[in-house]
């Protein structure tokens, strides 16, 4: 038997293993942009109710995230940047993943409508079946356009959490789920712009696969030049005061000069544009978000009321 062979046989599945199943840097977004709708929201609501609601965000995120992993296991071994993940490192089986993510769903929705509300639970599950049903099983292999049609799973926490608080809905979070939706193609299309040898040899029809990269790097600008007046338009619309302005309008700005830098990028190799916009990504939903929750909490007067 080979080394490799044996150390497979001696590798014991340990509760690491199942928490990089719930994809907790992915979590910690969801987490954050779900607590943003609980503060921004109208009215008022018992504080044990909302850390339920946000307790609920953060399982089913990370179930789907489970999710994905175990119907995308065949592909994540044959990519570099996820074969060590816990199923295709041989941690965790991949019928074990399934169990564990479809009761954690499960759990959070019906939590999320036993103490919560009806709204806040029917947004959760839809969100759930979206990122798994759709996007994991349908649109990933299938169209370029997964990320974008995709996106919205990924999008709709501050709505479930407006939802937790007001039981309502309206057009002020739908504007929030709008900037995380139209952030999402220019994220992930900077990364896939130097991983595109890693989705083309796992069969994933990114947009650089199937449209080549030119076309890709319009398409990073087209949308990051929508994303930047989208950013700051919680300003206009009773949810953001100055410092939301001022701070989503500097990290628009950043993003649109990135976006530009990649567009023209000339080193389609190593692609250094497209992993400085993808670093800024990072940080460009976390930064305004952080300021409207800040205000909200402090009370400081909003831009337009």
């Amino acid at each position: 038997m080979a080394i490799t062979d044996t150390l497979a046989l001696e590798r014991v599945t340990t509760v690491g293993d199942f928490f990089a199943l719930l994809k907790p840097r992915v979590m910690s977004l969801v987490i954050f942009t779900g607590l943003a709708g609980i503060v921004v929201a109208p009215g008022h609501v018992h504080l044990l109710t909302a850390f339920t609601a946000l307790l609920c965000i953060a399982l089913a995120a990370g179930a789907s995230g489970a999710l994905n992993m175990a119907y995308d296991s065949d592909i994540d071994a044959v990519m570099s940047r996820t074969s060590k993940r816990p199923i295709p490192s041989g941690a965790v089986g991949r019928d074990e993943a399934l169990a564990y993510g479809w009761t954690i769903s499960a759990l959070s929705v019906a939590t999320m409508w036993l103490f919560v509300n009806l709204l806040a639970a029917a947004l959760l599950a839809f969100t759930v079946f979206f990122y798994v049903g759709v996007y994991t099983l349908w649109l990933k292999r299938r169209t370029p356009q997964n990320i974008v049609i995709g996106g919205l799973a990924g999008a709709l926490p501050p709505a479930i959490g407006w939802a937790a608080v007001s039981g309502t809905l309206s057009l002020q979070p739908l504007v929030l789920v709008a900037i995380i939706f139209m952030w999402t193609p220019p994220h992930f299309w900077a990364l896939s712009l130097w991983r595109s040898e890693d989705y083309a040899r796992a069969g994933i029809p990114m947009m650089p696969v199937v449209k080549g990269k030119p076309a890709t790097r319009n398409l990073i600008l087209v949308y990051t030049l929508l994303l930047a007046p989208i950013g700051v338009l919680p300003a206009f619309i009773g949810l953001g005061g100055i410092l939301y302005l001022a701070v989503s309008a500097g990290m628009g700005f950043w993003m649109v000069l990135e976006a530009f830098a990649t567009w023209r990028e000339k080193d389609a190799v190593n692609e250094p544009s497209a992993k400085r916009l993808f670093g800024v990504s990072l940080i460009y939903l976390f930064v305004p978000f952080a300021a409207l929750i800040i205000e909200h909490i402090f009370n400081l007067p909003m831009l337009w009321t």
